[in-house]
């Protein structure tokens, strides 16, 4: 026990100055310092193999060793690779990983297990020299005993032991049947809650199936209802009422590209952003472009929204592309961009840029002012927030907007 003592002291000296030569190293750059690092590193080396074979019939150390070697092994590799950054020229990427406290921590971590391991030794020296002063003493007390009391003491002993070992056997065989109930509640519970989890699982697949064909057939349905009033459309001479008819029929694509996004992504309870108002915008694309006087084009990050947020944030987009297409460009060409980004912590910022004609308080609102009302609406039930930027020329609007909605 006194050479595992030696032994931690010359482990401990070992590692202090093979870190001290390390250390010199780094801070001058002049490699003397490092004639006694690989000498120091061999001495550590060889300390740990001889602490762990000495400590081998320490069951209860067994722990400490292993996480006492891991821990030495790490200060090694630490060290090693700072000398490396050093010769490398990298002092920068040496100083940071200095600064960090990893070393000193592992080298706390070494003397703490040493420490311990001491301690312990210790400890099981005093309880040997403990036993053997009490059976010293024991010896002693033995010599003046009579044949007869030690021969009574011994049958008192005998009975003893074997009323305790009866009494033990006894307790080891409750607890045997006590465990054995034991683990049959457990699998028998484990079953309940497996049945259970099975019977649950399919609750929500069929729920989740069924919510996808509501979200496919409501789709659908608007869908056949967009179709109708492209044909109501087509078969109106009034130019009033084919505006109004164009506006409810984005108005519904929108609610209806949505739905068919639910039931085609993998999640009902919100919208990939993206995909929701890129599929919108073509459709709006495809229907507004066919004149080749004023072009679509739209830039979209990447965001979600739950689904009836989604659908709010649809319609605005619909109001202002046909609204920028019908008013922008009275005269001529041009072109309508259309940005989706992340605006700071858990906001979106939606916008709508034209070159057209402008916007200013003082002009005669243009259309019914029906889709500027149902914008705001839109934004509203969103708690976002609606611009309107005025620029030479054109304009801007936009929407910014709670990514929580």
């Amino acid at each position: 026990m006194r050479d595992v003592k030696a032994l931690a002291v010359d482990l401990r000296a070992a590692l202090q100055t093979a870190e001290s030569s390390e250390r010199g190293y780094l801070y001058t750059g002049n490699e003397i310092y490092l004639a006694p690092y690989g000498l120091a590193q061999r001495r550590a080396t060889a300390a740990i193999a001889q602490l762990k074979a000495a400590l081998t019939s320490y069951r209860d150390l067994t722990g400490a060793v292993h996480e006492l070697d891991r821990a030495i092994k790490e200060k090694s590799s630490e060290m090693d690779a700072l000398i490396k950054l050093k010769k490398d020229g990298r002092d920068a990427e040496a100083l940071q990983q200095m600064r960090s406290n990893h070393g000193k921590l592992l080298m706390d971590e070494v003397n703490m297990l040493l420490t311990g391991v001491t301690l312990a030794t210790d400890k099981r020296l005093s309880q040997l020299i403990e036993e053997q002063e009490d059976n010293a003493l024991w010896l002693r007390l033995v010599s003046f005993m009579a044949g007869g009391v030690v021969l009574g003491a011994a049958l008192l002993a005998i009975f003893a032991i074997t009323s305790y070992t009866r009494d033990l056997n006894a307790a080891r065989a409750e607890l045997a049947s006590s465990n054995e109930k034991l683990e049959q509640r457990v699998t028998d519970r484990t079953s309940e809650l497996a049945i259970a989890n099975d019977q649950m699982k399919a609750a929500r697949d069929r729920a989740e199936a069924l919510l996808s064909e509501v979200n496919h057939r409501v789709a659908n349905s608007l869908a056949l209802v967009a179709s109708l009033i492209s044909i109501q459309m087509r078969s109106n001479s009034s130019t009033l009422a084919t505006s109004a008819l164009e506006e409810t029929r984005a108005r519904v694509l929108a609610i209806a590209q949505a739905h068919k996004r639910l039931y085609d992504g993998n999640s009902l309870q919100e919208v990939a952003l993206d995909e929701y108002l890129g599929g919108l915008l073509e459709q709006f694309r495809a229907t507004v472009e066919g004149e080749g006087r004023v072009t679509l084009k739209y830039d979209l990050e990447s965001l979600y929204l739950p689904t009836d947020a989604a659908i709010n944030l649809g319609v605005v987009v619909s109001e202002w592309a046909l609204n920028a297409f019908k008013y922008a460009y009275p005269e001529g060409r041009g072109e309508v961009r259309i940005a989706l980004t992340r605006d700071g912590d858990g906001a979106g910022l939606l916008t709508v840029d034209d070159d057209g004609v402008g916007r200013t308080e003082a002009s005669t609102p243009k259309g019914t002012g029906v889709g500027t009302r149902i914008a705001n609406a839109m934004a509203s039930s969103m708690r976002a927030t609606i611009e309107y930027v005025s620029k030479s020329p054109g304009t801007r609007a936009q929407l910014r907007f709670p990514l929580a909605a």
